[in-house]
């Protein structure tokens, strides 16, 4: 008879995937009136987003550890630290208890996001472990279509304890469906034996060339995304681009990469295309960061932006699947590599590119030229991810 998959546990995870996004951007889109709530500069309340990626360069393999060695009880800490970060920010309206709450739920997204990989290799079939990553995956993004929400409907600085309070509920909803999925429901194809010692699952991961290559094909995909969602509306405001129009250019792009990434990667591996589509997305978003280099403007920011979304946000689903594949046991591991090398190229792409903020030219032609340079590394993975599924289909 044959084991069916336990779908529960990926809904769970979805809810909690998405609320580490939801803390984490909550303010993105509401800086200056919180810098005015809070009495502190917009610099300060940017370092309430900026303390997510920075800490998860350095807890993304400690993370995976974790999960390597107690999955389900690693996973369940993530969850109720992210709704835990969620409630500290109640406790006090300063930016004190912000940052606090921040800091706490930073702590939390590694532990939850490494876990996508885990989470579909020990509670679904191997064939819905390509559509359960890219769920897992598309739910992160909608977190942060769902930060981009609340900052359009909480806009004064009188209503901002109202989203926190939001935020807090979902969070700890979130946090009870997935403790409560997990803890009723056996995970049907948890690894024998995954208890292996830390050291171990490290060197399993890094050891391996496959997943190596994909760690440094990450940095440039997440690069370009984070430099492009941080400085879009800056280097489009010398075209007339105003604010507004601009934060509706990136919600767009975040809602056509939640779409893409739902989707694509689940056709793509079927028809075994994986290392076309990373070419195909990388070419296109180098082509997209030109056109917005020749022509900016609102319509060609809503098209190139809208094709970057859509087809590079993808790529992350895909990347994560051949780490599932690739790793067996150490797939958290593995995926803390992943993480940490996209959050790490994030950093230092949006630092390149934040230098260049008064060139908007030479701003999109630095990432035209970075997504570029990554087109011959996803080439050459035809030839592994051919021998990795004719290993899988032994």
């Amino acid at each position: 008879m044959q084991i069916r998959s336990r779908w529960s546990a990926i809904v769970g995870y979805s809810l909690v995937g998405a609320a580490t996004q939801l803390v984490w951007l909550n303010f993105a889109g509401v800086t200056t009136v919180a810098a005015e709530r809070y009495g502190v500069s917009e610099s300060a309340i940017g370092w309430l987003a900026q303390v997510f990626p920075l800490l998860y360069v350095v807890l993304a393999i400690p993370c995976g550890l974790v999960l390597d060695r107690w999955f389900r009880g690693g996973l369940v800490a993530g969850a109720v630290l992210t709704a835990l970060g969620a409630v500290v920010r109640l406790i006090g309206d300063d930016f004190g208890w912000l940052l606090a709450g921040q800091i706490v739920a930073s702590i939390a997204q590694p532990l939850v996001l490494n876990a996508v990989t885990g989470i579909t290799g020990r509670y679904l079939h191997v064939k819905n472990r390509p559509t359960g990553i890219a769920i897992g995956t598309a739910s992160i993004f909608a977190g942060m279509v769902i930060a981009f929400l609340l900052s359009a409907v909480f806009t004064t600085a009188s209503s901002l304890p109202a989203m926190l309070v939001v935020t807090a509920v979902f969070c700890v909803a979130a946090a009870v469906v997935l403790i409560v999925a997990l803890y009723t429901v056996q995970a049907p194809f948890a690894a024998v034996g995954s208890s292996r010692p830390d050291r171990s699952a490290l060197a399993a991961a890094w050891g391996d060339p496959l997943i190596r290559r994909l760690c440094v094909l990450a940095i440039f995909p997440f690069g370009v995304f984070v430099a492009m969602s941080t400085f879009a509306q800056a280097l489009l405001e010398p075209a007339g681009v105003s604010g507004g129009t601009a934060s509706t250019i990136l919600l767009v792009n975040v809602v056509a990469g939640v779409l893409g990434s739902a989707t694509i990667p689940i056709l793509v591996v079927r028809r075994r295309a994986e290392s076309a589509l990373l070419v195909i997305s990388l070419s296109a978003t180098a082509a997209a960061c030109v056109l917005l280099a020749l022509a900016p403007g609102a319509f060609t920011g809503f098209v190139a932006i809208t094709l970057i979304g859509l087809l590079l946000l993808p790529a992350l689903p895909i990347v994560l699947e051949l780490v599932e594949r690739r790793t067996g046991e150490a797939e958290g591991t593995a995926a803390g590599l992943i993480w940490m090398a996209g959050n790490l190229g994030g950093l230092i792409v949006a630092v390149v590119v934040g230098l260049l903020v008064d060139h908007p030219v030479a701003a999109f032609l630095v990432m035209a030229a970075i997504a570029l340079i990554a087109v011959p590394g996803a080439r050459v993975l035809r030839r592994p991810i051919a021998e990795l599924r004719s290993q899988s289909q032994l």
